[in-house]
């Protein structure tokens, strides 16, 4: 076994922690420098994609000051899924950690607390609203002044914000823990965070002299397609069919009617789908996490109150049936498929009803209008990047202020859409707009606007007299799909908006320019539903991959010696994880294997070389996976 897996068992020195405990030769991309802020003693703010590795920028600097004697470092965790996951794999790891939450009975949590004041702990993990209880800060307070308190880590720190996607008001009292504890240096975490929220993070949390570190916000391996709905579920079943056949994935829906329904009807469909939402009973939705974890080729179709803190590295897609909030949202959500590095896919459907929905949410809800005004500025954010006829990667990055390159894995790079010159159609519908306020002094919605615009004499239409205004019939020759296109498009170009409970249309100030025919309208041709097979069907083969004899095509290339042996090891580890009670990637990541696969090694020396395979894990596998590997 290599020296640097062996001498360092008592090593203060992040590498050697990395190297040794985790098992990966190097630091990626920011880590270094962020373990090297924290272990010193430093605050940091860290900005890093899902999957980016946020969890070892402060588990190494955790160990590092626990071996120096400086105690336990205090994990600020939302989710208990999170929580689990991560001990698990600590544990796995050989690390002594532990969490603090309600599914622990009484006898277990006492004896954890014991280890915790005794300083035997090195992490431990906790929700907020537990860490500011008195009981609890008592417990901190001993520890403290003991010199045993060596760290707070705050994850998903964009909580704090109002101005984020997912703000929790328990987040707020987090500020109590440096007015308590001035000395201990904090790390905040998020995968998410645009301008705003940071400077909300900054200000909440007091993390005015804290180092910044903002990674790149790219994941590559993720493919973005949107397209417009059009019949979404069977749009929905063509994805999952041409694209990703018996994958795992996550289906957003916005209400949990429609995510009960949606899983019903996938299951009559043959897929493996089950529902998740915060109105089912607990014992429910934790056997349905469970399975999801554990199990392969599992659909979940969940609204958001699913996935944050969820660490399974072999998500092969998200789609969404509704469009989500804003792009801070859409980011954080895509980003739970392919944490693995493997091709992943963010596919989402969309239309014109769903901006009225969420336009309607903002204006009726209870905020300050200043609030209401920058989440509608995030929804044109996203409406933008929806209607794009560019490169979706470079719009999304853009927002988050990282310039980039066409990416050539997205849509609009793999099929550029046809576009069409709309200003005729463009200035009919504004006309027609113009035209209801003028008659009647109030607007109409967008179906209505439509049958105005295509001569159909409704019943609304006489009685309201429409079919005498000059606009009326103008556009017959344009489709109803396509005329829903063009507003559609209008909204996400700012030249319209909806307001009020009906949601009228009313013209935006650069509608004039665009009457006038001083402003050009390009837009993208309404898309037709596409037969079935078409529509940016990714090959199985792009990745260099083919399904194994395991069901699940591995993250590398291997031949047909190697994908036996690959299947091998997967059932192997699915016997361990039954038996340790954790998801498989806990034991060992899908990459790992595939690398063991590969590279078949024939002894201890050459199994430690492999990426991920620490020196505990080595101890406790070694043997077993060379028996595996030599069949």
């Amino acid at each position: 076994m290599p020296t640097s897996r062996t001498a360092t068992a008592t090593s203060t020195h992040p590498v050697d922690i990395l190297q040794q405990v985790f098992g990966y030769a190097a630091f990626r991309g920011q880590q270094a420098a962020v373990v090297e802020q924290v272990v010193q003693g430093g605050d940091a703010l860290v900005l890093m994609p899902t999957g980016g590795g946020k969890s070892l920028c402060y588990q190494v600097p955790a160990i590092a000051r626990h071996r120096a004697g400086q105690g336990v470092t205090l994990v600020v965790s939302p989710l208990i899924a999170l929580m689990h996951d991560q001990v698990g794999a600590l544990a796995e790891a050989g690390v002594a950690a532990a969490f603090l939450n309600s599914t622990l009975e009484g006898d277990e949590a006492r004896r954890i607390e014991r280890d915790l004041l005794a300083g035997r702990l090195v992490l431990l993990y906790a929700a907020p609203e537990r860490i500011l209880t008195p009981r609890f800060l008592a417990m901190l307070d001993s520890l403290h002044e003991r010199g045993l308190l060596s760290l707070i880590a705050i994850d998903e720190a964009h909580c704090v914000s109002q101005w984020g996607h997912d703000f929790r008001e328990e987040y707020l009292g987090l500020s109590q823990l440096h007015e308590r504890f001035p000395d201990v240096p904090r790390l905040a975490l998020t995968a998410t965070a645009d301008d705003h929220t940071r400077a909300d993070i900054v200000l909440r949390l007091a993390l005015e002299d804290a180092r910044l570190f903002v990674a790149s916000f790219d994941r590559p391996n993720i493919r973005y397609q949107i397209v417009e709905k059009d019949n979404p579920r069977a749009q929905l079943l063509r994805f999952l069919h041409d694209e990703h056949e018996d994958d795992a994935g996550i289906i957003y829906c916005q209400s949990r009617k429609k995510v009960e329904e949606t899983a019903t009807w996938l299951a009559g469909e043959g897929v493996s789908a089950l529902p998740y939402h915060a109105g089912l009973d607990a014992d429910v939705r934790r056997r349905h996490q469970d399975r999801f974890l554990r199990e392969d080729g599992i659909v979940m179709v969940a609204t958001i109150a699913f996935g944050m803190g969820i660490d399974k590295p072999d998500v092969r897609f998200v789609a969404h049936l509704d469009l989500p909030k804003n792009i801070e949202g859409y980011y954080q959500e895509t980003g739970r498929a392919g944490r693995d590095g493997a091709p992943a896919t963010a596919w989402m459907a969309y239309g014109l009803a769903d901006v009225v929905n969420q336009r309607r949410m903002i204006d009726e809800g209870e905020a300050a209008e200043d609030f209401k005004r920058l989440q509608r500025a995030k929804l044109d954010a996203l409406l933008a990047l929806a209607e794009a006829h560019d490169c979706r990667r470079v719009r999304l990055l853009a927002y988050f202020g990282e310039a980039s390159k066409v990416c050539g894995n997205c849509d609009n790079c793999l099929q550029p859409p046809p576009l069409w010159d709309a200003t005729d159609a463009a200035r009919k519908a504004l006309s027609c707009i113009y035209r209801f306020h003028q008659q009647s002094g109030f607007g109409f919605g967008a179906g209505h606007l439509i049958d105005v615009l295509r001569g159909k004499l409704t019943d609304k239409v006489t009685q309201r007299g429409h079919e005498r205004l000059s606009t009326f019939g103008i556009g017959a020759d344009v489709t109803e799909q396509a005329w829903r296109s063009v507003l559609r498009q209008l909204v996400a170009l700012g030249h319209v908006r909806s307001v009020g409970e009906f949601n009228t249309l009313e013209l935006s100030d650069s509608a004039r320019a665009v009457l006038k025919g001083e402003v050009p309208v390009m837009l993208r041709v309404a898309a037709e539903a596409p037969a079935r097979g078409r529509g940016g069907k990714a090959p199985r083969g792009s990745a260099g991959s083919s399904r194994s004899a395991a069901g699940k095509p591995p993250p590398l290339p291997l031949d047909d010696a190697g994908l036996l042996r690959f299947a091998a090891l997967k059932a192997w580890r699915g016997e361990i994880a039954r038996e340790h009670k954790l998801p498989p990637y806990v034991v060992f990541h899908d990459a790992a294997l595939a690398e063991m696969a590969r590279e078949a090694p024939d002894s201890l020396d050459a199994l430690a070389g492999i990426s991920g395979v620490g020196a505990k894990k080595l101890e406790a596998y070694g043997p077993e996976i060379l028996r595996v590997l030599q069949g």
